[in-house]
């Protein structure tokens, strides 16, 4: 019994030593990020729960030192949302909003609407509404079956984790601020963008055939204020014939309503953001989409993805008419499907198509079972076949920005003679002669032999 005491007594220092140092870590760490943290915080106790999804958001947003300085002046009482709720039930295509990094403000605001400056239980849940840290109130409210609301969240887990500053309390959905919500609308709304505004007939120059900017809006009716069938040249189309084309003198088709259809189905197909975004803010080329699909002409967009945009360097797109160039170069003015252009290139083996960009053109062939644009390390593939098709306009998404060959210039004349001329000149040159001394000549000529002498020869 006293070896068993003589030995507890002799291990109890090793003990306290191995504890004070598992502490000391986590005291250093949230020590040195705020100064008032502590382990035994409510922010620690987020980060090391099982709202994993709510945590990593947290990190992503950069919001820890503004949490840490918030709960270091008060309380706080988190509503996180289950990791269930953020990884199925959230819409990819609002969660792919918020990742990116154009949108950290609307992510930051997102995040800081789940916490409230005050220490609330539910024991003393009131219905009232309170701040939050972004700024935004929230409903706190009960159901007549009893449970606990915040604004439509159902709080599934009251009092999950309660700490000396603070309490989290798990809800079934996240919770959206009406500024978030009004951000990824207009983002995904084109309503509001001048893209299709109908704003008149496009029209040509005659010296370059390239589109120039919108002439003033004409009457319902008239003619093309310019011809563009230098624009629309007829190439291999084996696509299924189009409805009544140009010259009908009836407008069946509202082209700005297609493009607009065709452009908020690149946005909500995914991937293809950046293409949409050039077409609608940085030119004014879906306006001019839309006054040709209007008039009856058909068109293939050949859609680069957003991994094949980033590739382009500011360069590319700071130049005056480059956007525009490069867009002219992707539009085939025919109607072609994924499986019309590969029926072509079985067919033919090599297929050029004409594009807007003039002269140049898009040799596309058979590769990999797929169709292969362009030539070279410059080359696209099929990528997303049909995105959208509806008769008269066909997106089909390749996986890099084509762009034009190289003009190659022809070779001097010059310099073809001099390469294929011998080493050594053998040319006799005849000099030249006056009219007096011809006359002589002629005279000679008439009495003696004019090969005597060598001035006549």
């Amino acid at each position: 019994m006293d070896f068993a005491g003589y030995g507890g007594f002799h291990l109890l220092p090793l003990i306290v030593a191995l504890l004070l140092s598992s502490w000391t870590p986590a005291l250093v760490s949230s020590v040195a990020g705020g100064g008032q943290i502590n382990s035994n915080s409510v922010l620690v106790a987020l980060l090391d729960s099982h709202y994993t999804e709510l945590a990593e958001l947290v990190e992503k947003a950069l919001l820890l030192p503004t949490l840490e300085e918030a709960v270091g002046r008060h309380n706080l009482t988190v509503f996180a949302p289950r990791n269930e709720a953020l990884e199925r039930k959230l819409d990819p295509e609002f969660k792919r909003f918020l990742l990116e990094p154009g949108n950290l403000k609307s992510l930051q605001t997102l995040i800081l609407f789940h916490f409230v400056p005050s220490c609330i239980y539910t024991s003393s849940f009131p219905s009232a509404r309170h701040r939050t840290l972004a700024g935004d109130h929230v409903e706190l409210s009960r159901s007549r079956s009893g449970e606990h609301c915040v604004d439509s969240a159902v709080v599934v887990h009251p009092d999950a984790v309660v700490r000396p500053d603070g309490v989290i309390h798990g809800i079934e959905s996240l919770l959206v601020p009406r500024s978030v919500q009004e951000d990824f609308n207009r983002r995904r709304n084109l309503a509001d963008i001048s893209a299709v505004l109908p704003t008149g007939a496009p029209e040509v120059d005659p010296r370059t055939h390239r589109l120039k900017k919108p002439a003033p809006p004409s009457p319902a009716g008239s003619p093309p204020a310019l011809p563009i069938y230098d624009a629309i040249a007829p190439g291999p189309d084996i696509a299924p014939a189009p409805a009544p084309g140009p010259g009908s003198c009836k407008h069946w088709f509202d082209g700005h309503r297609q493009i607009k259809d065709f452009i908020q189905t690149l946005v909500l197909y995914g991937g293809y953001n950046e293409f949409a975004d050039i077409l609608v803010n940085l030119t004014s080329l879906a306006t001019e989409m839309g006054r040709l699909v209007s008039e009856g002409y058909v068109l293939t967009v050949l859609a680069p993805n957003d991994e094949a945009m980033a590739k382009l360097s500011a360069d590319q797109l700071s130049e005056p008419g480059a956007p525009e160039q490069i867009i002219y170069y992707l539009l085939i003015p025919e109607y072609q499907t994924e499986e019309s252009m590969y029926n072509a290139v079985r067919r033919f083996g090599k297929v050029r198509y004409d594009t807007l960009r003039l002269p140049h053109k898009i040799v596309a062939r058979e590769a990999d079972g797929s169709v292969k644009f362009g030539q070279g390390e410059g080359s696209a593939y099929l990528f997303d076949p049909d995105i959208y098709t509806d008769g008269r306009i066909s997106v089909q998404g390749i996986d890099t920005v084509l762009f034009p060959p190289e003009e190659k210039s022809p070779a001097l004349p010059n310099t073809v003679t001099k390469k294929s001329s011998p080493a050594v000149n053998t040319t006799t040159v005849k000099p030249r002669r006056g009219k007096l001394l011809e006359l002589g000549c002629h005279v000679l000529d008439a009495f003696l032999d004019r090969a005597r002498f060598t001035a006549c020869l």
